[in-house]
């Protein structure tokens, strides 16, 4: 459950789903994490519409553009080439969905900063983005990756705001942390963390990573297998919300 401050008004923030996650403390105790049997490509949707009918547990990554989302995609599933690691940004362009263990779902959303792309199609994938994150009704969590090497940048803040306005349940996860030193690291994610209370009650779940080094691999896979485990007690008990048009 979160809080999010607006115009001194608060709104609270849930889950799609009645059972509630503890955000700070259940799965920082479950740290055998959740093992990758099998992790395979299933589909490349241009809408919400087209996206797979099963109703599994759902998790989606996004994050700017070069964030470093392919990268850590495949660190957590452990295989070097599930998702296309590209030098050029913006080459996810669609709903690109990866059956995990034959029970759940990992989806590759396009960038919300956008590459240097038309204008009519960067309004495409906004909307597809959009509509996607406010449909998915078995959307857990979206996982919103933040470049750790960078001082809070304004598109990131706005993104989350948009979120926290409309109700998305929401993960943030600070890429790269090989890539500067541990101090500069550890400073640009508490002035992130700082900036967010500016406008939030209480914090989302929060993880630092590095696909170079598999840093955070093990606590951020706990938290997925949290979620999946609840989501699917909720969906054996009916609890799935009806889908939003």
């Amino acid at each position: 459950m979160y809080y999010f401050k607006k115009d001194n008004r608060v709104f609270v923030k849930k889950n799609r789903f009645k059972t509630q996650v503890k955000l700070q403390t259940a799965f920082i105790v479950y740290l055998q994490g959740m093992e990758i049997k099998s992790i395979e490509y299933l589909i490349s949707s241009p809408s919400v519409d087209l996206c797979p009918k099963d109703i599994k547990p759902e998790i989606a990554f996004i994050g700017r553009s070069n964030v470093g989302k392919s990268s850590l995609i495949n660190m957590l599933s452990n295989k070097k080439e599930v998702a296309k690691v590209s030098s050029s940004p913006g080459k996810t362009q669609m709903i690109n969905h990866y059956l995990v263990n034959k029970e759940m779902f990992w989806v590759d959303l396009p960038g919300y900063g956008f590459a240097k792309v038309a204008q009519s199609t960067r309004k495409t994938w906004t909307k597809m983005i959009w509509d996607y994150v406010e449909k998915r009704v078995q959307l857990m969590s979206l996982l919103v990756l933040i470049d750790s090497r960078h001082t809070p940048q304004k598109p990131d803040l706005e993104f989350i705001q948009k979120l926290g306005e409309k109700g998305i349940p929401f993960t943030l996860i600070f890429t790269k942390a090989d890539k500067e030193s541990q101090k500069e690291v550890s400073g640009n994610v508490a002035k992130f963390k700082q900036a967010l209370l500016k406008n939030w009650e209480a914090l989302p779940p929060v993880f630092v990573s590095s696909a170079v080094k598999r840093l955070g691999r093990k606590e951020i896979l706990a938290f997925i297998d949290e979620l999946k485990v609840q989501t699917l007690q909720d969906i054996k008990e009916g609890l799935l919300p009806e889908s939003k048009s």
